[in-house]
């Protein structure tokens, strides 16, 4: 995986999902797969409801199974692969206006 600082990671704990505030991360993370196309862990998704604004939410945390694939050559070193798409499935709770299944793009 590659972080906001464009840094690669393996089997991280702990990944920021919005990189320009942190107002969504995933913490916690327990690896049970992590294979050259695919990847699989459990732990949280912690996210700013905002509400009244972003700098006054709180954050709250809900259990996710997180699922990496899509590998492609990362662009800083093309002779490593990254992961590309990140899905989210909420297994108790989520966030207001998500689905229990959400994809995400990787930047690359």
């Amino acid at each position: 995986m590659v972080d906001c600082f464009w840094h690669a990671q393996v089997r991280p704990t702990d990944f920021i999902l919005a990189c320009g505030d942190g107002n969504s991360r995933l913490t916690s993370l327990r690896w049970s797969q992590w294979h050259r196309d695919s990847a699989v862990a459990e732990g949280f998704n912690v996210v700013n409801d905002c509400k009244p604004y972003c700098a006054a939410g709180k954050f709250h945390s809900y259990p996710v199974i997180v699922r990496l694939n899509a590998t492609q050559p990362w662009k800083k070193h093309p002779d490593l692969s990254q992961y590309t798409q990140l899905s989210l499935v909420y297994t108790n709770g989520k966030p207001n206006g998500f689905g229990q299944w959400v994809d995400l793009p990787l930047w690359n």
